[in-house]
């Protein structure tokens, strides 16, 4: 009965460490960071992965017990890879929680206001919201000011419709199984991403650890 009950946690952990593998890997996609105006930099990836998490979240929404375990069991997992992550860049054990709670306020407000627009199939008020959080304006910005950047999101927000699509024609059964079956490339109708300078992006890196 014991080995059968560590045989069984095993097993789930195999299937939530897949799936996490393959949402992951949907999310550092170079084509988002290339093509569809996403910033190659620590913050670019985690608005990724927070997008592609929502979406997982979407799906598994209403599901039955098992998926929702299943779930839960992934959102467990995507904190427990921001922390580690977290300490990676040089952020010390004093610092994590405080970073922690500021990063799950803002991948909770995200997954409301994505799903929101996903809910309406509103696509133009996605790019918007995408625009806003990962182009964000600055601290001295006027109401109403646009967001710092390159922020044409409206590629961005198509692959997300189309990833939704994808993610909902998942069967219970293959998710439970640890399958996915997601496109391994984004719809090609993107912009032009911003330039990078040499050595633009290891000073992104440093400043985003500054400002989590």
């Amino acid at each position: 009965m014991i080995f059968g009950h560590f045989n069984r946690k095993r097993k789930n952990r195999k299937i939530v460490d897949g799936l996490y593998g393959q949402l992951t890997a949907v999310a550092r996609n170079p084509d988002y960071f290339t093509s569809m105006n996403v910033p190659d930099s620590v913050m670019g990836r985690f608005e990724m992965l927070s997008v592609v998490m929502v979406l997982f979240f979407r799906r598994t929404d209403g599901a039955g017990p098992a998926v929702k375990q299943l779930a839960q069991d992934i959102v467990d997992t995507f904190f427990e890879d921001i922390d580690h992550s977290l300490r990676e860049l040089g952020i010390g054990d004093v610092s994590v929680p405080k970073r922690m709670k500021k990063l799950a306020r803002m991948f909770y407000g995200r997954a409301q206001a994505y799903g929101e627009a996903l809910g309406r199939r509103d696509e133009a008020g996605l790019a918007e919201a995408l625009a806003r959080n990962i182009y964000p304006p600055g601290k001295d910005a006027k109401p109403g000011e646009k967001p710092a950047g390159n922020a044409d999101m409206a590629a961005l927000a198509a692959a997300m419709f189309a990833l939704d699509r994808a993610m909902m024609a998942v069967a219970d059964d293959d998710l439970l199984l640890g399958r996915l079956g997601l496109p391994a490339t984004p719809p090609a109708t993107a912009g032009t991403g911003p330039e990078k300078r040499p050595g633009q992006l290891e000073s992104d890196h440093q400043q985003d650890a500054a400002n989590l």
